[in-house]
């Protein structure tokens, strides 16, 4: 057990990751600093893994890496709360999968690791000039991810619940944009709008109008709120086009709603673009 072990942490030093001892059957750290002592060096892995067999931390920042850590329900029976349960999602898997439809991409075949829970690790490369951190929840429910001051379990651990084992070995994808939006704390926060929009000289009509969008968009349940925000958009872009409401209060409210469930800002904003302008382009007619 000690060479295979062994073994496995120089075949991850071999593609670059950096690595360093887990207590053995274990996920804790067998090493103190193990943020700098994590290292590719196939000397130094020799001596640690020569003394015991050590499960397999991989550094995830100094190996360039953002992982995108996927669970099953802790407990028998677990559903997800909702919108998620109302989409059939069983696992963090499942969620991803919803949140990637409603960006309009797919989940990228990147190297994976299935956990000793049964869970599964998704092994991405961090983004040039952006340094992701740990998560836990931030991007939907069983979803954590583990960047710069972090590690995760590497593939040949085993622990009591099982063994960890090298699902698909391929390079590294680069993070999916839409990860990235939903991750980057750098970016304005949560879509808010650039200014409190003016509505004291609104029709009521075109207030019902409004209020009934942004619910619908408030309302929208994964997999349909991309779809939604840009049905809302339209039906929106039709007032402005008409000259019943201005592009600027639609556009922020249209904004706000889509942070406020959780949509990535580059897919919004892109989104919300597109409904206005063809919104604009067919104006409402409204009855006398």
């Amino acid at each position: 057990m000690p060479g295979r072990l062994a073994r496995s942490a120089l075949w991850h030093a071999e593609r670059g990751l950096a690595v360093f001892p887990l207590a053995p059957g274990s996920k804790r750290p067998a090493v103190e600093d193990w943020p700098h002592s994590a290292t590719t060096d196939p000397d130094q892995i020799a001596r640690w893994w020569s003394t015991a067999p050590y499960n397999i931390g991989v550094a995830t920042g100094p190996s360039g890496l953002l992982v995108v850590d996927l669970d099953y329900p802790k407990k028998p029976g677990e559903v997800a709360p909702e919108p998620w349960c109302s989409q059939g999602a069983l696992c963090g898997r499942d969620v991803l999968e919803l949140l990637a439809a409603d960006a309009g991409e797919q989940l990228p075949r990147t190297w994976s690791v299935r956990t000793a829970g049964a869970g599964q690790h998704l092994y991405f490369r961090q983004p040039v000039g952006i340094k992701l951190g740990n998560t836990a929840g931030r991007l939907g429910w069983r979803i954590d991810t583990r960047g710069h001051g972090g590690y995760v379990v590497g593939a040949g651990s085993i622990t009591a619940d099982g063994r960890y084992l090298a699902d698909r070995c391929v390079s590294p994808r680069p993070l999916p944009r839409w990860i990235i939006d939903a991750l980057d704390t750098t970016q304005p926060a949560d879509l808010q709008p650039r200014t409190t929009p003016d509505l004291k000289n609104t029709s009521a009509y075109t207030l019902a109008a409004l209020t009934g969008e942004l619910d619908k968009v408030l309302a929208a349940t994964p997999g349909h709120r991309n779809d939604t925000l840009n049905r809302a958009a339209f039906a929106l872009g039709q007032l402005v086009g008409a000259q019943l409401l201005d592009q600027h209060i639609a556009r922020d409210e249209l904004v706000s709603a889509a942070g406020r469930i959780g949509l990535p800002r580059t897919e919004a904003d892109r989104t919300i673009t597109s409904g206005l302008t063809a919104g604009t382009h067919h104006p409402r007619r409204r009855a006398t």
